[in-house]
């Protein structure tokens, strides 16, 4: 089973003993580091296993063709652009945030920035169904709907694992299909996923 609890609750559930495995692509603005800040943080030094899943774009999803000839993250605080944005503790919304406070940008100006969706999918369909002008996602969701999108940056996605996980059976299918080079390609048809590193130890 799977729950989409946002990042920084995947680490907590994984904490408190409520799954196998959480994904991760939390940035710290600090060090500029993914992912491990935060297990040493909000895992208080549990032993776990970090195992990269793909690299990945994120950027601004657009209407088709970019119509409003939007540049990046600088033009939020467009007047009349209608922003959607990730909820709260999501990996997504936690980088916007680290870009505008490096921008020294003020997030009241963004008209949109309270507006809430829990997936990629659901921002770029918002935007495909005209509730709203730009949100930040990932390439694949705006491939999804036929939608266009400006690049902001490149990041890891890594699965955290309790360590007596590692070797369940259940989790074995997985790691099968992570090491599979017709999954891997299937992965980056997608676009925007670089799946290189794919079961790659990182801790």
């Amino acid at each position: 089973a799977s729950s989409n609890v946002g990042l920084l609750g995947g680490l907590v559930a994984l904490r408190d003993g409520l799954c196998h495995l959480a994904g991760s692509h939390l940035l710290d603005p600090e060090s500029g580091e993914y992912t491990l800040p935060y297990v040493d943080r909000v895992l208080e030094g549990r032993d776990v296993a970090v195992v990269r899943l793909v690299h990945r774009d994120q950027g601004l999803i657009v209407a088709e063709g970019n119509p409003l000839d939007l540049d990046g993250l600088d033009d939020l605080g467009r007047p009349g652009l209608r922003y959607v944005n990730r909820q709260r503790g999501a990996g997504t919304r936690m980088l916007l945030d680290a870009e505008l406070r490096a921008r020294g940008a003020d997030p009241a100006v963004i008209s949109g920035y309270e507006r809430e969706e829990h997936t990629h999918l659901a921002v770029a369909a918002a935007i495909a169904g005209g509730r709203a002008d730009c949100g930040l996602g990932v390439l694949a969701a705006a491939r999804a709907f036929g939608l266009g999108f400006v690049p902001v940056t490149r990041e890891p996605y890594d699965l955290v694992v309790a360590p007596e996980a590692l070797e369940d059976p259940k989790l074995a299918p997985l790691w099968a299909l992570m090491g599979a080079p017709k999954f891997r390609s299937a992965v980056e048809a997608l676009g925007g996923y670089d799946a290189g590193e794919m079961g790659r130890r990182i801790r």
